[in-house]
C-alpha cells in the first residue's frame, strides 16, 4: 500500500463532532423504502425504538436526510405517482411537510428536447461554512444544488450537459438496477470547493475548484474482465465514504472490490483482497467509524453469478477492519445462520457518533437490525417495513 501523508487537521464544522444523540438526549434513524419513510426514536441507550410513520404511504423514498446544522429540517427524495420525481421538506422534524418548490430538473435545449430526471437517488448536506446549501444527485446521472435549504434546485456545475459526461454516463439499459445515478456525493469540510461524486456507472470524481471543472479518479479501480481501466464509463463504484475524523481517507465499495484511497495519492488500492475467498469483496455498502479512520464495515454479497445480488450461501454478516484493511473479521452475533437471502442496498446502512458506535442496516425484505456494540452483536428491531432503500443515522435537536 502507498505510504501516507500525515493528515490535515480537520475543522469540526457542521456533522465533524456531534455526539449520538444530539441536544434532545435520544438518537434517530431515518429509514426510506419502496413505499414510504418512517422515522424510528431512540432511547439514550439505543435499546428502545418507537415508529413514527408511514410518511408518504405508496410514494417510492430514495434518501432521507436531517440537516446536521439545525437538527430539525428533513429532505426526502421522492417519486411520486402524480407528481413524478421531487423533493419533500420538513422543519419540524417530519411533522409537516412541503414539496420543494423547484426540485431538480435538467435544463432543456432551446428546442424543446433534452434528459429528464427520473428521480433523486443522493442528498447531501453542506458544513456550517455553507449554511444552507445541499447536494443532489439524480438518475440518470445529474449534480444539483440548492442554496436555499433545499426549496429550490439547479443544474451545478458542467458535468451534466458535459459531452464527455454524457458518454461516459451509460444508459438506463446499462445494467444498473433502477437506472443509472450519481452518488456519493462528498464535501471535504475543510474545504467547500473540494467535492467527489461516484456514478454508477462513470466512475469516480473529484472537483478542486468548487465544481468549475471535475476530473476521473479512477487509476488502480479493476473493471469487468475485457473491459478497458482506462475507461470511466465502465466503471462502477458502488458507495464511496469520506472518514469524519480524516477527510485525506476514502473508502469504495465497488462493483469489483473494495478500495481505500490516502491522499494526495491518485490511486486507488484495493483493500478486499484479505477479504475470505469463500465471501469475496463484492457488496454495496461501507460504513467508516466516525473518530477512527482505520475502522470500517461491509456487508458483502453474493459476488458470482447470482441476480440480483443475495447474502453469500444465505448467510449474511458484517465484516469490520480495524487495520486500514490489511484483515478483516467476520461479525454476525445475532443475525439468521441460514437459508437467508437479502440484499443490503448501498445508502441503507449507517454509523451514528456514540461510543461504542451503533451500527444499522436495512434490508430488501424490510427488516432494520441495529447493533449498539460496533457490529458485534446484532438485534432485529423492524420488521414487516417494504424494501428498504436507505438508513440515516441523526442527531436531532
Amino acid at each position: 500500500m502507498a505510504t501516507r501523508s500525515a493528515p490535515k487537521p480537520v475543522r469540526k464544522l457542521g456533522r465533524a463532532g456531534k455526539t449520538t444523540a444530539g441536544a434532545s438526549g435520544r438518537p434517530l434513524l431515518l429509514v426510506a423504502t419502496r413505499k414510504g419513510a418512517w422515522l424510528l426514536h431512540g432511547d439514550g441507550a439505543r435499546r428502545r425504538w418507537r415508529l413514527d410513520g408511514p410518511h408518504f404511504l405508496g410514494h417510492i423514498i430514495h434518501h432521507l436526510v436531517l440537516d446536521p446544522r439545525d437538527g430539525r429540517t428533513l429532505l426526502a427524495a421522492a417519486r411520486t405517482g402524480h407528481l413524478g420525481p421531487t423533493i419533500f421538506r420538513s422543519t419540524d422534524l417530519g411533522r409537516s411537510w412541503k414539496e420543494a418548490a423547484k426540485p431538480p430538473a435538467f435544463a432543456k435545449r432551446e428546442d424543446g428536447s433534452g434528459r429528464t430526471v427520473s428521480h433523486t437517488f443522493w442528498l447531501t448536506p453542506a458544513y456550517d461554512n455553507e449554511p444552507n446549501v445541499w447536494y443532489a444527485g439524480t438518475s440518470p446521472q445529474g449534480l444539483f444544488r440548492s442554496d436555499d435549504g433545499g426549496v429550490t434546485w439547479a443544474p451545478f456545475s458542467h458535468v451534466n450537459d458535459d459531452p464527455q459526461y454524457l458518454k461516459w454516463f451509460g444508459t438506463a439499459q446499462d445494467g444498473t438496477p433502477d437506472g443509472p445515478m450519481l452518488h456519493s456525493i462528498l464535501v471535504d469540510p475543510r474545504d467547500p470547493r473540494h467535492l467527489y461524486f461516484g456514478l454508477s456507472g462513470g466512475g469516480v470524481h473529484e472537483s478542486t475548484d468548487g465544481g468549475a471543472s471535475f476530473r476521473p479518479l479512477i487509476d488502480g479501480l479493476e473493471v469487468v474482465e475485457g473491459f478497458p481501466k482506462d475507461d470511466p464509463s465502465v466503471h462502477d463504484p458502488h458507495c464511496i465514504r469520506m472518514c469524519p475524523s480524516d477527510p485525506d481517507r476514502l473508502y469504495q465499495q465497488n462493483h469489483c472490490g473494495i478500495y481505500r484511497l490516502d491522499r494526495p495519492a491518485t490511486r486507488w488500492q484495493r483493500i478486499g483482497r484479505s477479504m475470505p475467498k469463500k465471501v469475496g469483496d463484492i457488496g454495496f455498502n461501507m460504513v467508516v467509524h466516525p473518530r477512527n479512520a482505520d475502522v470500517a464495515w461491509v456487508l458483502p454479497m453474493d459476488g458470482q453469478t447470482v441476480w440480483p445480488r443475495t447474502s453469500p450461501e444465505g448467510k449474511p454478516a458484517v465484516y469490520v477492519t480495524r487495520n486500514g484493511g490489511k484483515t478483516w473479521r467476520r461479525l454476525d452475533g445475532g443475525l439468521p445462520r441460514e437459508q437467508t437471502w437479502w440484499t443490503v442496498k448501498r445508502q441503507a446502512m449507517c454509523a451514528d457518533n456514540g461510543d461504542p458506535v451503533g451500527l444499522y442496516f436495512g434490508t430488501t425484505s424490510g427488516e432494520l437490525w441495529a447493533s449498539r456494540d460496533e457490529g458485534a452483536n446484532w438485534r432485529r428491531v423492524v420488521r414487516g417495513l417494504p424494501e428498504i432503500y436507505a438508513v440515516e443515522a441523526a442527531a436531532p435537536r
